[in-house]
């Protein structure tokens, strides 16, 4: 019996360790959470320890899923709260990255000559300055213009704008606008407001103000229904004024001449024919008369400052019709001059010499 006494002696510490052990791991297994109380190193576990000194527990959470223990018996965070879901919404690409060379207009340059001196159309000029168009002497000495590095057009976005309808609208096929690398256009292809892209191989379309025809001041109807004018013109041409200081020849952004000379200087009728308008013109002629010549021909005369005529006249050839002026978009006293066939406009030097 002592002997037997001294055994459970020896091995009661290690057994209540493995008690103690496997107690732990039960409680685990079915989701308590211990407290364990510190045991001082080098401290004999005796038959005198409780367990309740070395081990405190809390009541079975009920809530607890012991499917979510992993490998080890070791609780797993599930937690995607970092990890939202992207929003396509908030996309936002890389923006248009243009390089462009500005060019100072000297005396006697010509659009020609300067889309010439950069390997581009002239039609290029005004796809990068638009307002070319809109005002009538801007190629002037000084004016800084923007050239641009391929024949195209510098698209400013604007709200809703869509690569399908800067497509439609330039007539350029969407592959094209995107394979411009400066336009840094990547999938989804939205385009951003307030930027600039550039349209390859387009050209900006000019609005072409239609004056009333003969219809419109009288005449006598034909067979066909057309209107017969009442008087015939030479089909040749006059100088409108008596000056030959060109500010501006007429290319595709500018579909006439400019001729500078002192404000109120007699404007002649450069053909004979009927007016058919004679006043404030909204799209930047200003003062304007036009004179159909009944021959499909009919020439402008902007920018003026008085008319001597009304709708319905009949005019001949070097009558005075009205003074040169500075009115509409204009920047100096000068007179506007265009000859339209079929309102078609051409080069009125073709006519007039220039």
């Amino acid at each position: 019996m002592n002997e037997l006494g001294s055994i459970w002696r020896r091995w009661q510490g290690h057994l209540v360790i493995v008690g103690i052990a496997l107690l732990i791991l039960l409680i685990w297994r079915f989701g308590l959470r211990p407290t364990i109380v510190a045991v001082a190193e080098g401290e004999p576990v005796g038959e005198d320890t409780a367990v309740s000194e070395l081990l405190a527990t809390t009541e079975p959470d009920a809530t607890a899923d012991p499917l979510q223990f992993g490998a080890g018996d070791l609780p797993v965070l599930d937690d995607n709260s970092l990890a939202p879901a992207p929003n396509p919404l908030t996309f936002e690409g890389e923006l248009p990255q243009h390089e462009f060379i500005t060019h100072t207009v000297v005396r006697g340059e010509t659009p020609n000559g300067i889309a010439d001196q950069y390997g581009i159309e002239a039609e290029t000029i005004l796809g990068g300055n638009p307002r070319l168009s809109e005002e009538s002497s801007l190629l002037q000495v000084g004016t800084e213009l923007i050239i641009l590095p391929i024949d195209g057009v510098l698209h400013d976005v604007q709200p809703g704008d869509t690569l399908e309808s800067v497509s439609l609208q330039y007539g350029i096929p969407v592959e094209d606008i995107i394979a411009y690398e400066p336009n840094n256009l990547e999938f989804p292809y939205r385009l951003q407001p307030e930027t600039q892209i550039l349209v390859p191989g387009a050209v900006r379309e000019l609005f072409v103000w239609t004056p009333p025809d003969l219809s419109s001041v009288g005449g006598t109807s034909s067979e066909g229904g057309s209107v017969r004018p009442i008087i015939v013109g030479t089909g040749t041409f006059i100088y409108p004024v008596n000056s030959r200081n060109f500010t501006q020849y007429f290319w595709y952004g500018h579909p006439g001449i400019d001729i500078a000379l002192p404000e109120g200087s007699p404007v002649y009728a450069s053909d004979t024919g009927t007016v058919t308008f004679a006043g404030w013109n909204v799209y930047g002629y200003g003062n304007l008369i036009v004179v159909n010549h009944g021959n499909g021909y009919e020439t402008f005369y902007g920018h003026l400052s008085s008319f001597n005529v009304v709708p319905g006249q009949i005019v001949y050839q070097g009558n005075v019709i009205g003074g040169t002026g500075n009115t509409g978009n204009s920047s100096g006293p000068h007179i506007h001059f265009e000859i339209r066939i079929n309102n078609n406009r051409d080069n009125p030097c073709w006519y007039i010499g220039c």
